[in-house]
């Protein structure tokens, strides 16, 4: 299915999400990478801890074509993502799920996880960032910032020619030092945004999949330990003590009695006062 035939609305947050990039490039480029990233490991998919990991990896997107369907918005997935999973021997402390639904799973990591109930957090969290339409979001404003910036360094060039060298210079300036802001006041703040979505819609999903999620708070603060972050400003991913407070939120939410099918499960971005 086309994008353009799918429903504009993400079903997860209920919001059309910025979307400048040619769907049908952006998908063949994310899949080149991911199956040229693949080939450069050995594939355990059939060894014990393989076919662990392909069980809950399954069983994730089961639960989430089935919610689709509950909520009647299986054209979100239909004809559209093409789910593959792959664990590969690697050191790298790692998984993520491409755009499109690739997953790749670097054994590394299941060094830091003791039970399916921890894989399927981390794991979930990753889908997340697919199912939220995070990679193409941020490759739409790096595109759009690039051609503002391309349209900018031509008047610069039209200033030189009309006998403004010294305007050009400034404008020039100018343009690199809003290039510079523009990574840590926009493009990185929405990546700490997106891990904070995803760490949510991930547990949600972990919990609809019938994972223990009580787990998922003390689980984060042994994983982060391997590569603890607490300054998020020039990180794209935020402090470990807000995202630990957003997961915990999200117990209190599920123990409350959260109603998960009559509206959007991540209607807004989780907000954390520290």
């Amino acid at each position: 299915m086309a994008k353009d035939d799918r429903n504009p609305l993400n079903p997860f947050t209920g919001k059309k999400h910025y979307d400048k990039v040619n769907d049908d490039r952006f998908l063949a480029e994310c899949y080149q990478v991911y199956a040229q990233e693949v080939n450069k490991y050995e594939v355990l998919d059939q060894t014990q801890v393989g076919q662990q990991v392909l069980q809950v990896s399954n069983n994730l997107i089961r639960t989430i074509v089935d919610y689709l369907q509950k909520i009647g918005r299986s054209d979100y997935v239909d004809g559209y993502y093409d789910w593959e999973v792959h664990l590969v021997k690697s050191d790298i402390v790692n998984a993520c799920c491409y755009p499109g639904g690739k997953i790749i799973i670097y054994s590394g990591i299941l060094q830091l996880i003791q039970n399916e109930d921890e894989f399927a957090f981390v794991l979930g969290h990753e889908i997340a960032h697919a199912l939220l339409d995070h990679s193409r979001t941020q490759a739409s404003v790096h595109e759009t910032k690039n051609s503002v910036s391309r349209i900018s360094w031509i008047f610069t060039y039209i200033l030189d020619m009309l006998g403004y060298a010294g305007a050009g210079n400034v404008a020039r300036a100018a343009i690199n030092v809003a290039n510079t802001g523009s990574q840590f006041f926009l493009t990185q703040p929405w990546g700490r945004d997106h891990e904070l979505e995803a760490d949510k819609l991930g547990l949600t999903i972990s919990y609809l999949a019938g994972y223990n999620v009580e787990i998922v708070p003390e689980f984060w603060k042994k994983f982060s330990a391997h590569s603890g972050n607490e300054v998020d400003f020039f990180s794209s991913h935020p402090s470990d003590s807000k995202r630990i407070k957003v997961m915990q939120d999200s117990l209190d939410e599920i123990k409350s009695g959260k109603d998960f099918y009559s509206k959007p499960l991540l209607p807004e971005t989780p907000k954390v006062n520290q």
